[in-house]
């Protein structure tokens, strides 16, 4: 049993990262978990009549989570809400990340309007990633406007960058973009430490990792170009989204 909280009303809006992409489960709604269900399902355990809510689709750029999540989640009158929305954006060739800050800030201040919790996400250390890497100093800049912002607006930030368990590979599914199982269940703890809710999430121990060999790494990037990065590229240049027809997996409470 944990502690009792104040929250009896959460609402989850996002991408890709909130809708739990990476952590297939086909009796969720949607067929996916992720941290936000592992969140709310410690938050339901000591809170009679507690509701959740998850708005969040993939593919979601931070305007269409503004434009089409933030009036739906504030109908919903949620005592806390997290938010996660821009990592789409910052991978995108020629964003600016105190432009997308701006814009990310408008929408702490909608949905804290009626004094609801907030917590928002920064970005992930990306330094080990492959690809994505280049975009770290991106990331670090967006991180910083997000800190700043957060404490504007009395907000608590769900610190990824600081999160260091994610450098390991098991953190990551296949695709490399989006988490594993134990990435999702690794950031659903850190997410309830930083709301200060007790739980019994089992912490991540892993084995040590052997170095794969040369060859057998090579021919790994190669299979994941193939099945991964050039579907991504494609629908860049199709301007297609992978949420296109995708609906909320929770829409109300």
């Amino acid at each position: 049993m944990t502690q009792q909280h104040p929250w009896s009303r959460y609402v989850a809006i996002g991408d890709s990262f909130t809708e739990g992409i990476g952590d297939p489960e086909p009796l969720s709604p949607g067929g996916h978990r992720g941290w936000a269900d592992r969140v709310a399902e410690v938050l339901a355990e000591s809170t009679d009549g507690f509701t959740y809510a998850n708005l969040a689709i993939r593919g979601r750029l931070l305007q269409q989570i503004s434009d089409q999540q933030v009036d739906a989640a504030l109908e919903l009158k949620p005592d806390l809400v997290s938010i996660s929305a821009g990592g789409n954006d910052i991978i995108r060739p020629g964003t600016d990340a105190d432009e997308l800050s701006a814009r990310f800030e408008s929408m702490i201040e909608r949905l804290g309007a009626d004094g609801a919790t907030i917590i928002m996400f920064n970005g992930p250390d990306i330094g080990m990633t492959p690809v994505l890497n280049r975009l770290r100093g991106k990331v670090a800049i967006y991180n910083e406007n997000l800190r700043a912002i957060a404490q504007r607006h009395d907000a608590i930030v769900a610190d990824m960058w600081a999160l260091r368990e994610l450098s390991d590979p098991r953190m990551w599914a296949p695709d490399r973009l989006h988490f594993s199982p134990v990435g999702h269940n690794t950031i659903a703890a850190m997410v309830l430490d930083a709301l200060a809710v007790e739980h019994s999430l089992e912490p991540f121990s892993p084995e040590p990792l052997t170095s794969p060999r040369w060859r057998d790494a090579r021919a790994s990037d190669i299979g994941w170009a193939r099945e991964y990065l050039v579907p991504w590229v494609l629908r860049r240049v199709r301007h297609q989204s992978s949420g296109d027809n995708v609906v909320p997996k929770r829409p109300n409470f």
